[in-house]
């Protein structure tokens, strides 16, 4: 629709690793969200930097983190200070960031149209 996602990188290493993107929207189109993973958990690239934009929504909140979830393994988070937010993206904080992102989930608010 009127809602897009885009994940932009730069990364070194890893052989055919899969990743997945998904975006969705909430059932009274008042939510957009866009998650990129690697399913197997753990990615072995070394990211030296991404950025995730979304157009036509305002970001609500997201989440980045080292390793996603797969088998018994969970979600571990990146620590706040590696990524920042503004309305319409995520990406990484330049000299804090510690190359390793294996998950990025965002919800952002699309406008309402008032009546």
């Amino acid at each position: 629709g009127d809602y897009s996602c885009t994940f932009t990188y730069s990364a070194q290493g890893g052989t055919n690793e899969q990743w997945q993107m998904n975006v969705g929207m909430s059932e009274d189109n008042g939510l957009f969200s866009c998650s990129i993973w690697r399913p197997q958990g753990k990615s072995y690239l070394f990211f030296t930097q991404f950025k995730a934009e979304v157009k036509g929504a305002k970001i609500e909140s997201a989440m980045a983190y080292s390793q996603a979830a797969a088998g018994a393994r969970t979600d571990i988070p990146l620590k706040q200070e590696e990524f920042e937010i503004t309305d319409t993206t995520v990406s990484h904080r330049e000299g804090k960031f510690r190359f390793e992102l294996s998950k990025l989930v965002i919800v952002a608010k699309t406008p309402r149209d008032e009546l």
